[in-house]
C-alpha cells in the first residue's frame, strides 16, 4: 500500500520516514512504479531534513589566511601590506587581534580570500564598494569618551584602528534616518577663519536623532501650532528655576522634541532645528551654560521650526552658531528677529529705561513687567550696546546644565 510522502518537521517524522524507506528498499518493484516514485521522493525529503539539522561548516578566517599563505608561499612579512605591521600580523595570526574591516578588504582584494570566509558579524559589508567616508576624520576620541561605541573594549588607539566598523555599527542603528552623505562633500558653515568640521557635525546630528527617538512623543506636531501667543507663553517659563526643563515639556506637548547634546570640537554649535521624518527636533549644545544664551537659542530654533523647517528640502536641518557674525541669510534674520520680538516686543523695548540706561534696577523692572527672566533683558542690553562687561551677574551662569543632567552625563561641556 502506497503512503503519502510529507515534509519532515520533527524527529518523529524523520524516524517514521527512515522506517518507510527501509521497507521500500527491501521490496522489489519497477523504477517507474508508484512505489519507485515514493522511494525517490522520500529520499529527497529525508536529505532535505538532514541538511537542515546540520550546522554549515564554518571556515576559520585565520585558517583561511594560513592556507592562502601556504598556497602562495608567503611569509608573515608579506602580510604587512594587508594588515598594517609585523606585530599586527603576529597578533592576527595568533588570534589576539580581530580583523578590522580595512584588513578584510585588503585580504579580499589582495589575496583573493573569499569574502564569506573573512566576514564575521559584518554580513552587510560590501567588499566591492569603496568606503563611504574617510573614517579617520570622525571625532573618534570624543565619541569614545562619550560612550558612543557601546560594548567596545579598547583605548583610543584601538578605536582608530577599528574606526570603520565602529562608525558603521553606530550608523546602522539609523538606517531609517534620511541624512544625506553628500553633506560631507562641502563645508556647511564658516565662521571667519574657523571651518566647521562636517564629520563631527554629522555624528552630532545622528546622536541627537537617537536621543529624540527614545523620547517617543505622544503628540504629533501640527503645522501652525506655534503662534505668537504660544511663543509668549514659552518665554514666561524662563522666570522659573526649572524653566529650561519646563520648556522641554512645553515643546513636547505640541510634538517637538527638545534634545540636549553637547557640541564636538570644531563645530562651534549653539543648536539646530531638524526633522526626523515628520517630527521636529530642537537640539541645543549648552556650550555656554547661561540662561540668556539658552533661552535665545531655544526661541531662535523654535522660529526655524515655525517658519523654515521643511521636509525634503535643504532646510530639513538648520545648524546655528549664534556668535557667527557672517550669518546673513534671510532665514537667520527672521529667526533672530522672531526670538527677539517674542521676548521683548519692540514697543516695550523702545519705551523702557533698560534700553537707554541698562542698570541692574532698570533691567529687573522690565523683566518683571514682561514676566521673563532678567538674564534675557541683560543679554539684550549687552548685545545692543556691544558692552559685554555689563550685567554679567544677571546672565544666570551655571543655571542651565543642572536641568539636564540626565542627558549630559559625564560629558565635558566646556570644550570648544
Amino acid at each position: 500500500m502506497n503512503q503519502e510522502v510529507r515534509v519532515i518537521k520533527t524527529q518523529r517524522d524523520y524516524d517514521a520516514a527512515l522506517a518507510r524507506l527501509s521497507v521500500l528498499m527491501d521490496e522489489e518493484f519497477a523504477q517507474d512504479s508508484k512505489k519507485g516514485a515514493e522511494l525517490e521522493l522520500l529520499a529527497l525529503v529525508i536529505e532535505s531534513y538532514e541538511r537542515s539539522q546540520i550546522d554549515p561548516i564554518k571556515v576559520d578566517p585565520i585558517e583561511a589566511i594560513l592556507f592562502r599563505m601556504d598556497q602562495m608561499n608567503l611569509e608573515r612579512k608579506d602580510l604587512v601590506p594587508y594588515l598594517g605591521s609585523l606585530p599586527k600580523v603576529s597578533e592576527v595570526l595568533s588570534g589576539k587581534r580581530a580583523l578590522s574591516l580595512s584588513m578584510i578588504r585588503n585580504l579580499y582584494k589582495g589575496l583573493g580570500i573569499p569574502a564569506e570566509v573573512l566576514i564575521s558579524g559584518n554580513e552587510d559589508f560590501d567588499m566591492e564598494a569603496e568606503p563611504q567616508y574617510e573614517y579617520s576624520k570622525f571625532p573618534l576620541q570624543e565619541m569614545h569618551e562619550r560612550g558612543y561605541f557601546s560594548g567596545f573594549r579598547g583605548d583610543v588607539k584601538r578605536v582608530k584602528e577599528y574606526a570603520e566598523e565602529l562608525i558603521s555599527k553606530f550608523m546602522s542603528e539609523m538606517k531609517s534616518c534620511s541624512i544625506n552623505p553628500a553633506l560631507l562633500r562641502a563645508p556647511l558653515h564658516q565662521n571667519q577663519s574657523r571651518l566647521m568640521d562636517d564629520y563631527a557635525l554629522l555624528i552630532w546630528r545622528m546622536a541627537v536623532i537617537k536621543k529624540a527617538r527614545k523620547k517617543q512623543l505622544s503628540t504629533a506636531y501640527v503645522q501652525g501650532s506655534i503662534t505668537s501667543e504660544w511663543l509668549r507663553d514659552l518665554t514666561k517659563l524662563s522666570r522659573f528655576e526649572q524653566g529650561p526643563r519646563l520648556a522641554q515639556e512645553f515643546l513636547a506637548d505640541v510634538g517637538i522634541a527638545l534634545i540636549i547634546e553637547p557640541h564636538f570640537k570644531k563645530t562651534y554649535l549653539d543648536g539646530a532645528a531638524m526633522l526626523d521624518g515628520d517630527m521636529p527636533i530642537i537640539a541645543l549644545t549648552l556650550r555656554h551654560d547661561r540662561l540668556d544664551n539658552f533661552w535665545f537659542a531655544l526661541l531662535h530654533e523654535t522660529i526655524h521650526v515655525q517658519k523654515h523647517l521643511k521636509k525634503g528640502s535643504e532646510n530639513d536641518f538648520i545648524p546655528d552658531n549664534l556668535e557667527d557674525k557672517t550669518r546673513t541669510s534671510q532665514i537667520e534674520k527672521e529667526a533672530d528677529d522672531g526670538a527677539t520680538e517674542a521676548f521683548i516686543p519692540k514697543e516695550e523695548w523702545d519705551n523702557s529705561d533698560a534700553k537707554y540706561s541698562p542698570t541692574y534696577e532698570n533691567v529687573i523692572e522690565l523683566a518683571n513687567k514682561l514676566r521673563i527672566h532678567p538674564a534675557i533683558v541683560a543679554g539684550r542690553a549687552r548685545h545692543e550696546t556691544g558692552n559685554w562687561r555689563i550685567l554679567g551677574n544677571l546672565l544666570g551662569k551655571g543655571a542651565v546644565c543642572k536641568n539636564f543632567e540626565d542627558q549630559l552625563g559625564a560629558i565635558n561641556l566646556h570644550t570648544s
